[in-house]
């Protein structure tokens, strides 16, 4: 059904729930703590909970407050508007302006009844605890993302994997054609996977660390400099120089396209070390087109190293 998600499904069983807590218990405007857990209920626990405790602070406060403001000024539209006029500055003040609707419907409760005496402040009081503990209760059942966060992990890790062997590709032949969809696309999905990720960060209040936070940290690091290296490799690959370095980092990067997934780096980083010594052996460039070649080459190994770092480094973290 349209419209029909977790939250919509959530709200509605945690309403009626308070309503009928309200109504056994023969509180009057046994409704309004439907009300509050409609308002409660946000998208994460985290905002749950903060919304939870701006309401809460507002609602007491404006119970207290206008009380003694009806008890000593009288029960007319007059009082209750400057009531109004005062308040709302107060809740901008303490930051809890997110409060007002509750609080200003508990207000017009005391107002209604025009007695602010033991009975009906104790009948506001158990409405709000009943809106907010349902509120508290509904919201601790939680979707799980992990499915949805493990099929993003897979998205990227094949887009990094094509990037990588294209990059293998042009290195070996100066005529291969590649629209680079693929880095727009992962930059896409990397977004679309952070927003999940937050969510789930959000849903667990004691959890202080997210290995998936972090592990889209490190794509997106890594993205950075896959983007600045195929801009020099687009410069490398337009030359038809035969140049040996060229394919030993034209395998270099075949090998890691076939490992993208893997948390070990140790055979990639070694054969970075055997292409350095390599070109330290290599004798100087007889060119200036040679010369810029071997020297973007340079670069290419020197960015794909600190690829290669970013990931060791994360996945040392996650074993900790």
């Amino acid at each position: 059904m349209v419209g029909m998600g977790y939250r919509t499904i959530k709200t509605a069983i945690g309403a009626g729930l308070a309503i009928w807590i309200a109504t056994l218990l023969e509180l009057e405007f046994a409704s309004f703590a439907a009300i509050i857990v409609i308002m409660c209920i946000e998208k994460t626990q985290k905002k749950t909970l903060y919304s939870i405790q701006k309401k809460f602070f507002a609602s007491l406060l404006s119970l207290i407050l206008g009380s003694m403001f009806f008890e000593l000024l009288g029960y007319n539209p007059i009082v209750l508007t400057l009531f109004i006029l005062l308040f709302v500055p107060i809740l901008i003040k303490g930051r809890i302006q997110e409060g007002f609707v509750t609080s200003i419907v508990i207000v017009l409760h005391i107002y209604t009844v025009k007695e602010a005496n033991l009975e009906n402040l104790l009948n506001e009081l158990y409405i709000i605890f009943i809106g907010i503990g349902i509120a508290l209760l509904v919201n601790s059942i939680m979707p799980s993302f992990k499915k949805e966060i493990e099929k993003y992990r897979a998205e990227i890790e094949q887009k990094f994997s094509v990037i990588l062997y294209e990059f293998s590709s042009l290195l070996k032949n100066s005529e291969r054609e590649w629209d680079r969809k693929e880095i727009v696309e992962v930059s896409n999905i990397l977004n679309q996977a952070k927003n999940v990720v937050i969510q789930d960060v959000e849903n667990h209040l004691l959890r202080k660390e997210n290995e998936d936070y972090y592990y889209l940290e490190m794509r997106e690091k890594q993205l950075e400099i896959l983007k600045q290296m195929e801009t020099i490799l687009s410069n490398v690959s337009s030359s038809e120089l035969n140049v040996t370095q060229r394919g030993m980092l034209a395998n270099i990067f075949l090998n890691i396209s076939q490992h993208v997934d893997s948390g070990d780096t140790t055979i990639a980083l070694r054969h970075l070390e055997d292409y350095e010594e390599s070109i330290r052996e290599t004798e100087l460039p007889k060119s200036r087109e040679e010369f810029e070649i071997r020297a973007n080459l340079y670069y290419l190994n020197f960015a794909i190293k600190n690829y290669l770092i970013i990931k060791k480094n994360i996945f040392s973290r996650s074993e900790l």
